[in-house]
């Protein structure tokens, strides 16, 4: 099944951000983000200024789906949690609810026993928002783009 474009309002992206920079601190890490399925980065946090985000967000959910097509040969529904080890940096990558990826990158400087343990937690409090998100764009009547009028459409395109 195909993943439906993501709504996101501001609360709950302002949330989400909270649980990222919040993760950063407390394992650690140098880089915490957040990426949809299709490869779209929602969330980061922490040294992200010398990475290509949209790279790594992209390659991230690649790598997601290419572990949950070994997953289905294997009888196995997903891995939920991959890790990779390097010589200088490590990433742990997480599904969250099954709708999106939690990606941690740290160092020597953690460890992975504090990462999972943070994760853990962060998917949690994630998982809510997500759920929360869920239920507020299935609402009858609200739709994001409820208060935009025609009116507003054809003086876009007057300019």
């Amino acid at each position: 099944m195909v993943n439906p474009q993501m709504v996101m309002y501001e609360e709950e992206f302002n949330r989400i951000q909270m649980v990222v920079d919040r993760l950063v601190q407390d394992a650690n890490a140098r880089v915490v983000f957040i990426v949809d399925k299709n490869g779209q980065l929602i969330a980061a946090s922490g040294d992200v200024e010398n990475l290509d985000t949209t790279s790594l967000a992209s390659l991230t959910a690649g790598n997601i789906a290419a572990t949950g097509g070994m997953a289905k040969l294997l009888k196995e529904n997903e891995f939920a949690t991959q890790f990779h080890e390097g010589e200088k940096a490590n990433i742990h990558i997480q599904l969250v609810g099954n709708r999106v990826i939690l990606v941690v990158i740290f160092d020597a400087k953690s460890s992975l026993g504090l990462v999972r343990l943070r994760v853990k937690r962060a998917s949690e409090e994630l998982n809510r928002i997500f759920e929360a998100l869920l239920k507020k764009v299935q609402e009858p009547g609200e739709s994001p783009f409820a208060e935009i009028t025609d009116e507003d459409i054809d003086n876009l395109f007057n300019d």
